[in-house]
C-alpha cells in the first residue's frame, strides 16, 4: 500500500522545490535547518572540516561537507581497489550472464542498468558489481576505487524513486529504472563502470569534470567521450574525488571478468567507508599506473 501511495507522490516537483531549498541562504532558517537534520539522523560532525553548523551558508554546503585531512586514509597497495564512498552495502556479487541482484527475489539487467549499451553491456557480462547506499547521515562526496582514465560517461533520465533497502526489495528494476550516471574508466583493473544512481530529493550529480550534470532532467540522454592521452584526458588517482550527490543517493560499481576478488569481510549490510579496502586484483596494468602517475609529476 505505501509503494503504491508513493508512486503518486510528484517526485520531480518534490526534488526541484528540495534542491531549490537546498541552495538557499536563507540566514538563521537555514542554521536551523541543518542543526535539526545532525540532530536527527545523528550525523558526526566532528570528522567534518567544520564541524559548526552555522559555517555552512546553504543546505547544500553542509550535505557536501568535506572532512578533516586524513579522515579517510586509503588503502596504497597498488593491487587493491577502494570503497568509493562512506555506506552501506546493498548487494555484491556475481553479474550472472546479464543479471545482477538487486534485493533477495530481485534482479535487474546489464541491459536496462547501462541503457542498452551493447559494447559496454559486452565488456561487464560474468563480472562483478558491489551497490553502495549513502544514507543521509553519510558523506556524500563519491571518489576512485582506483586510478583511472575517464573514457566515456552517460546521463540517463528515468524515475526519481527513493533508493533504501525498504524500496530495493519492493521495487522492481529500482536502479535500472532511476536517473543515473554512468562513467566508464580505463584501469590498470580494465575497464571499470561507476554509477551515481539519483532519487528522490536529490537535488544534483556533480562531477569534478564537467560540474553540474543534473538537474537539467529534460528526458534526453546524454553522452561524453574523452581522450585517453593528451592534455585533454582526465586522469583520477585512487582516492581522488570523482563527484558528489546534493542529497542522495547510491554508488554501483562494475568490474570485468576474472580481475578482482572482493574483501571477504564484505557482504550484504556491511557499513563501509571511503578508502576501505574493497577488493585485491591478481592482473594489474602496470603500463597505465605509469603513466598516471607520470602525468602528476609534470
Amino acid at each position: 500500500m505505501k509503494l503504491n501511495l508513493y508512486s503518486f507522490i510528484p517526485k520531480q516537483l518534490l526534488t526541484n522545490m528540495a534542491g531549490w531549498l537546498a541552495e538557499k541562504k536563507a540566514g538563521w532558517f537555514t542554521h536551523l535547518l541543518i542543526s535539526g537534520f545532525i540532530k536527527l539522523y545523528k550525523v558526526d560532525m566532528q570528522e567534518a572540516e567544520y564541524s559548526d553548523a552555522n559555517a555552512y551558508p546553504t543546505f547544500n554546503a553542509f550535505f557536501t561537507r568535506s572532512l578533516k585531512p586524513n579522515s579517510r586514509p586509503i588503502v596504497e597497495q597498488e593491487n587493491t581497489l577502494v570503497m568509493p564512498a562512506d555506506g552501506t552495502i546493498s548487494q555484491l556479487g556475481n553479474i550472472e550472464q546479464n543479471k545482477i541482484l538487486q534485493a533477495k527475489n530481485h534482479d535487474y539487467t546489464l541491459d536496462a542498468l547501462l541503457a542498452c549499451d551493447k559494447q559496454m553491456v559486452s565488456l561487464f557480462q560474468n563480472g562483478l558489481f558491489v551497490t553502495t547506499y549513502l544514507s543521509p547521515r553519510d558523506y556524500h562526496r563519491v571518489h576512485m576505487p582506483c586510478d583511472g582514465v575517464l573514457r566515456e560517461m552517460l546521463y540517463v533520465p528515468g524515475s526519481l524513486y527513493s533508493v533504501n533497502f525498504k524500496t530495493a526489495e519492493s521495487v522492481d528494476n529500482l536502479f535500472a529504472r532511476n536517473e543515473r550516471l554512468i562513467c566508464l574508466f580505463d584501469t590498470p583493473f580494465g575497464p571499470v563502470i561507476q554509477i551515481l544512481v539519483g532519487a528522490t530529493i536529490v537535488g544534483s550529480i556533480e562531477t569534478k569534470w564537467e560540474g553540474v550534470i543534473t538537474p537539467s532532467r529534460h528526458g534526453v540522454l546524454r553522452r561524453w567521450e574523452y581522450p585517453a592521452v593528451g592534455k585533454n584526458a582526465i586522469k583520477l588517482k585512487k582516492g581522488d574525488e570523482m563527484g558528489c550527490f546534493k542529497l542522495g543517493s547510491t554508488v554501483i560499481n562494475l568490474f570485468t571478468k576474472d580481475i578482482i576478488k572482493f574483501a571477504p569481510h564484505l557482504q550484504s549490510k556491511t557499513k563501509v567507508r571511503m578508502g576501505e579496502l574493497m577488493a585485491n586484483a591478481s592482473n594489474i596494468n602496470h603500463e597505465l599506473t605509469q603513466d598516471n602517475n607520470n602525468d602528476n609529476t609534470e
